[in-house]
């Protein structure tokens, strides 16, 4: 006899990973539920990419009246206003939390309020109502948290969660970290007028990313006065006055009005009972998962950045989309990674795709690089000192182009286009029997024709 649940589809998260698994399972017949301890949208939404934009847009605005003045613009009697920035971007994200819980709904899906723990591999409680309910395949979709190591004066910082609900904005803050939350905030924060500092341990910004960019892009923070201390630690924060000391590893003590760590994210799955199925756990708190997104548990699946894979919304989603089509629409779906375009919205921003020089010096016999650093026609009147950087990395042996990297005006939104093409598996000489589009920045992806050779300081 067929054993008897209360759902197809349980599924606990209500994230962009977590509701794309849910929407779809539910129109290809399925009967589900979702359950969100906090608000529908995850971190993307609420308090992760969407706001973040809204804040770079603002933190732009500063840097293109300076450049106006080039362009023969007399701006006189600008001010900002931070709480007016805050609550506006607080009605946008309440706007697309409702819109996610209605397509929910549309869709027919159940919405539940409240945490979900696992009692057993087919049965969940409701940790408000205290009600249990069971279902056929369980997903977990509780994406990342940030994470703050135990320093002294742990307790007086902040991470990316509360940076998007400050009262008010502080003259200074120190920001701990480098990687690309770190990195969006310090810039928008110094677009804002805020006195910002970054302090790195490691030798350079941006770990992972090509070498180009990151030494180009630090650079760029630097010319826009905000203070990077690399290979440099904190040893602690004390409260004083209102305001917070920060030792550094150098001996020396800085002063903030507020101190964010920006230091990584881990696997959300702390008090999800996870111990009472049997789920195998990784070293970092994440779930483990096969190519089709399944745990060791058969009926018991996850999603996102809970599985410390590719931390990235649209993997997120893509890989709630790929469960709904293996699991209850029989058609056995894997997620490519291999050619993920990715941006980060600093100022300039970077937008990539594809693998690194060094990626692709271990991973290839031969490569080409194709190298162009200019500075783009606006600042040519704008007076700002700003370079843009563009590089192509091309398989030696096919002529496939198999990296891209870009620092500069709109990089993030070249790369999506760029993605698709070497995604197709686009050589370089379909690049170079593209017609450029001029004058624009991007037209350097098609008129670069020379190999990049290292000179004796390189």
């Amino acid at each position: 006899m067929t054993e008897s649940y209360d759902y197809d589809l349980f599924v606990i998260g209500g994230g962009s990973g977590g509701v794309r698994a849910a929407r779809m399972s539910a129109i290809h017949g399925a009967k589900v539920a979702i359950a969100e301890e906090y608000r529908y949208g995850g971190t993307c939404v609420i308090r992760g990419c969407v706001p973040k934009k809204l804040f770079v847009y603002a933190s732009h605005v500063s840097g293109d009246v300076e450049d106006a003045v080039g362009f023969g613009w007399s701006v006189e009697g600008l001010s900002f206003d931070w709480s007016t920035l805050v609550a506006n971007k607080d009605k946008e994200i309440k706007r697309l939390e409702g819109l996610y819980a209605e397509n929910l709904e549309k869709a027919g899906v159940e919405t539940l309020h409240e945490r979900a723990e696992f009692v057993d591999a087919h049965t969940i409680r409701l940790a408000g109502s205290g009600k249990t309910v069971t279902a056929r395949n369980i997903l977990v979709a509780t994406g990342g948290r940030p994470f703050v190591p135990d320093i002294p004066g742990a307790e007086h910082v902040i991470t990316s969660n509360e940076a998007f609900h400050l009262e008010t904005l502080p003259k200074r803050i120190v920001i701990v970290g480098a990687g690309y939350i770190a990195l969006e905030f310090a810039c928008i924060f110094n677009g804002l007028g805020v006195d910002v500092q970054v302090v790195y341990r490691g030798d350079q910004v941006l770990r992972g990313f090509d070498d180009d960019l990151r030494d180009g892009l630090a650079e760029a923070m630097r010319e826009r006065g905000i203070d990077i201390r690399l290979k440099t630690d904190i040893t602690g924060i004390a409260e004083k006055d209102g305001s917070y000391e920060v030792g550094l590893s150098s001996g020396e003590t800085v002063g903030a009005d507020l101190v964010m760590y920006a230091t990584g994210r881990v696997p959300n799955t702390d008090g999800l009972g996870l111990e009472n199925t049997g789920v195998e756990m990784g070293s970092k708190g994440d779930i483990v998962v096969d190519e089709f997104g399944r745990t060791s548990i058969e009926n018991i699946f996850a999603v996102g950045d809970v599985t410390h894979r590719v931390q990235l919304t649209p993997v997120a989603i893509r890989e709630g989309a790929a469960f709904a089509e293996t699991v209850f629409n029989d058609n056995a779906t894997k997620v490519d990674y291999s050619c993920i375009p990715t941006a980060v919205f600093t100022d300039p921003e970077i937008g990539t795709v594809g693998m690194t020089e060094d990626q692709a010096r271990q991973a290839h016999k031969e490569i080409d690089i194709y190298k162009s650093r200019f500075r783009p026609l606006k600042h040519t009147l704008s007076g700002r000192n700003e370079q843009m950087i563009i590089k192509l990395i091309v398989d030696g042996e096919t002529d496939r182009v198999i990296g891209c990297h870009m620092l500069g005006s709109d990089a993030g939104e070249i790369a999506q286009a760029v993605a698709i093409a070497m995604r197709m598996g686009a050589t370089k000489a379909d690049f170079d029997a593209t017609v450029a589009l001029h004058p624009s920045s991007a037209e350097e992806l098609v008129t670069m024709r020379e190999k990049w050779q290292p000179t004796a300081a390189e």
